[in-house]
C-alpha cells in the first residue's frame, strides 16, 4: 500500500480522503462481522446446532420479552447470509448499492 503524505493535502482532499475512510471502515467492519457469523453458523452447523439453538432467537431480550422476530425479505447478492427484514435501519452493504443506483426490489428473496 502507498504511503500518503497527509502534511501535503489541501482541505478538499483531506475531507475527500477521510470520507473515503470512513466508507472502507464501515465496509472492513460489515466484511468481518459477516465473516464471524459464518464461522460461528458453520461450527454450529458442524456440531449439529443452529445459531439460534445455541444463542437464542433474539438480541437482549430478558425473559418474558417475547417480541416477534421479522422475516428476512431482502437478501446481500453477494453474500446470502446477510439479510434484512425491511424493518429498522437499512444495514451497510443495501445502502450503498441503493445509492449506486440499485432499486430494493432488485434485492428481494
Amino acid at each position: 500500500m502507498a504511503a500518503v503524505n497527509v502534511d501535503k493535502l489541501s482541505l478538499k482532499e483531506l475531507i475527500d480522503l477521510e470520507a473515503k475512510v470512513k466508507k472502507a471502515l464501515a465496509l472492513a467492519r460489515d466484511r468481518e462481522r459477516m465473516e464471524i457469523k459464518k464461522k460461528v453458523a458453520d461450527l454450529a452447523e458442524t456440531h449439529g446446532f443452529s445459531v439460534a439453538e445455541l444463542f437464542g432467537g433474539g438480541r437482549g431480550r430478558g425473559p418474558g420479552k417475547n417480541k416477534s422476530v421479522g422475516v428476512a425479505k431482502y437478501a446481500n447478492p453477494e453474500n446470502k447470509l446477510d439479510t434484512w427484514t425491511g424493518r429498522g435501519r437499512k444495514p451497510n452493504w443495501l445502502v450503498e448499492r441503493l445509492k449506486k443506483g440499485a432499486k430494493l426490489s432488485d434485492f428481494e428473496i
